[in-house]
């Protein structure tokens, strides 16, 4: 697991950190060719949220004039990346090129190598973006605790925080 992907980690929620790591190890060994799985997005503060609720709404070009489309339907408070349970994660080969490439099987064992991170992210009781009706996410898994981002947005307005930190008590 790389340097950037254990940053990462470390920002998640205290109560998702070892199990993260731990299935990460078993990415790792699931893949074994040129790809690697890399923790992408952890930990996203509401700020952060609001910006990516913005581009292609109210924030419509990029810094070198691009057109940005939207890329979230949730505001600040309404992700379950602003509470450190959800990740995306990107495929990154050979060690320098990021690939959203959701079919190639870099590895030939016969499966996807995007959908095999899905897969041992499901058996660890993950919910994948990709399932989702109607926005897909496909880099997007998440851990709710069977609680939805309203019940957490009252939690984090309410101060119910983990003592000396800002994550919520789950």
């Amino acid at each position: 697991m790389d340097q950037i992907t254990q940053s990462r980690i470390a920002l998640l929620h205290p109560k998702l950190r070892d199990e993260v790591t731990l299935i990460f190890t078993k990415l790792e060994a699931a893949l074994k060719g040129r790809a690697k799985v890399r923790l992408a997005q952890g930990l996203r503060t509401f700020e952060e949220q609001n910006a990516l609720y913005a581009q292609g709404r109210t924030k419509l070009f990029d810094a070198q004039g691009k057109k940005l489309g939207v890329v979230t339907k949730a505001k600040g408070g309404e992700s379950y990346h602003n509470y450190g349970l959800a990740i995306d994660f990107v495929l990154y080969l050979d060690g320098k090129t990021a690939s959203w490439d959701t079919l190639h099987d870099f590895d030939g064992d016969g499966k996807s190598d995007w959908l095999e991170v899905v897969e041992i992210f499901k058996q660890n009781g993950w919910g994948w973006g990709g399932d989702w009706k109607s926005f897909k996410d496909l880099p997007h898994v998440e851990k709710t605790f069977d609680l939805s981002v309203k019940t957490l947005l009252s939690m984090y307005n309410s101060g119910k925080f983990i003592p000396g930190t800002k994550y919520i008590q789950i």
